[in-house]
This record gives C-alpha cells, sequence and structure tokens, in this order.
C-alpha cells in the first residue's frame, strides 16, 4: 500500500493561501475605506476653509464701505446696517462715535440711530468704532456655521 502525503500536505497549502487571500482583502477593503472617509472629509474642510476666508475679505470690504459712508455723509443716519451678499453672507455694520466732550455735533443726535462715548483725552477725539460681523448659517453651503468678526478704529 502506497502512502500519498501529498495529498495532504497540498490541500493544506490550499487552505493557507485562501486565508492569507481573504486577509489581504480585508486589509485593502479597510485602506480604501480610510481613504474614502479622508477624502469626504478633505472636501468639507476646504468648502469650510474657502468660506472662512471669503468672510475675513469681506469684513475687510465691508469696513472700506462703512469708511466710505461716513466720509460722504457726516450725517449720522442709517449708521448701522445689516445686507447679505452673495445669498449666503449676512454682513452686520455697527458705527460707534467718539468724541471728547459730551455735546455730540450738530448732524448727530441721539435719535439717529448711532450711540456715542465720551473720552478724556484730545488726541482720542473724533474717532469712528466700527464693527463688522459677516456670517455664514446655511447648513446647505457649510457643516458647520461661520463666523468672523472685526473691530476697526477710524480716525475721522
Amino acid at each position: 500500500m502506497q502512502r500519498k502525503n501529498s495529498i495532504l500536505n497540498h490541500s493544506n497549502k490550499n487552505g493557507i493561501a485562501m486565508i492569507m487571500a481573504i486577509a489581504i482583502i480585508v486589509v485593502i477593503g479597510t485602506i480604501m475605506a480610510l481613504s474614502l472617509s479622508l477624502t469626504t472629509q478633505t472636501a468639507k474642510k476646504t468648502a469650510d476653509i474657502y468660506l472662512y476666508e471669503q468672510s475675513i475679505l469681506l469684513a475687510k470690504s465691508a469696513t472700506e464701505f462703512q469708511i466710505l459712508r461716513i466720509a460722504q455723509s457726516p450725517a449720522c443716519s442709517d449708521l448701522n446696517i445689516s445686507f447679505t451678499q452673495d445669498v449666503i453672507y449676512t454682513i452686520d455694520i455697527k458705527t460707534q462715535y467718539v468724541y471728547e466732550n459730551i455735546l455730540t455735533p450738530d448732524p448727530c443726535d441721539a435719535t439717529a440711530g448711532a450711540t456715542y462715548t465720551n473720552v478724556t483725552t484730545p488726541q482720542q477725539d473724533g474717532s469712528a468704532l466700527i464693527d463688522v460681523t459677516v456670517s455664514v448659517t446655511d447648513t446647505a453651503v457649510t457643516t458647520e456655521p461661520i463666523r468672523y468678526f472685526r473691530r476697526t478704529i477710524q480716525k475721522l
């Protein structure tokens, strides 16, 4: 009678090869799932970073716009404004005048909507404190609300 050791050894090698093939498939599948997840997160973060940088630029532009409005119209009416840009961004501008004495200039009164602060030194007299807030709250555009605040002191 002849012994057939080769059959036992051959089937044993096929079983190990099958286990190794399954392990390689699992490892490759895990790597692919991880790379897909990172790609999705990167796209969301890129969009959020873009919107945040755009908010910074809009805040700078809104500050310059408010300085232009103050220079064009020394009257204090309608200095606190709010508007939207590109249907995504909400921009709020609030202005506060700074004077040395309690008396405000003739075109400005308390009913015009501007607020006033008293200072004690002549160097601080005649300034405007401009607060600009740019926000994105549309959840269809961003994964989390974006809000940027900028405060500027402008000498008049």
